[in-house]
């Protein structure tokens, strides 16, 4: 099994025409985004409306971060609540997915703030 690629450090600064400490700074406020809090409380609600809403900010963000396997999962459950068919493991990987990023967005912080 390859790798997973949480961040693609190289393309999110390239996004940023190479701006290094505006890249980490656009990356500190992704910290406080709270689409994946509000993605699980609305799924936990069967509020799929709202879920779907929110599936789609973290991977809208996640993409134009380059945050890889973040966006890639929340595609994923996108599609899930899409289609109304929301595997029981789903969030939790995702969730999984959400703190392996947070590590290497915080060590992407640390190298260029």
């Amino acid at each position: 099994m390859p790798d997973v690629i949480y961040i693609d450090e190289e393309e999110g600064r390239k996004r940023l025409m190479d701006n290094d400490k505006l890249y980490a700074k656009i990356l500190a406020k992704f910290r406080d985004d709270t689409s994946l809090n509000s993605l699980v409380a609305s799924a936990a609600a069967q509020d799929w409306e709202k879920a779907l809403a929110a599936a789609h900010a973290v991977k809208g963000v996640a993409a134009n971060l380059s945050l890889i396997e973040l966006a890639r999962q929340s595609l994923d459950v996108e599609t899930q609540i899409k289609e109304r068919a929301l595997r029981p493991d789903s969030l939790d990987n995702l969730k999984a997915c959400y703190g392996a990023t947070m590590v290497e967005v915080e060590r992407v912080i640390a190298k260029h703030a």
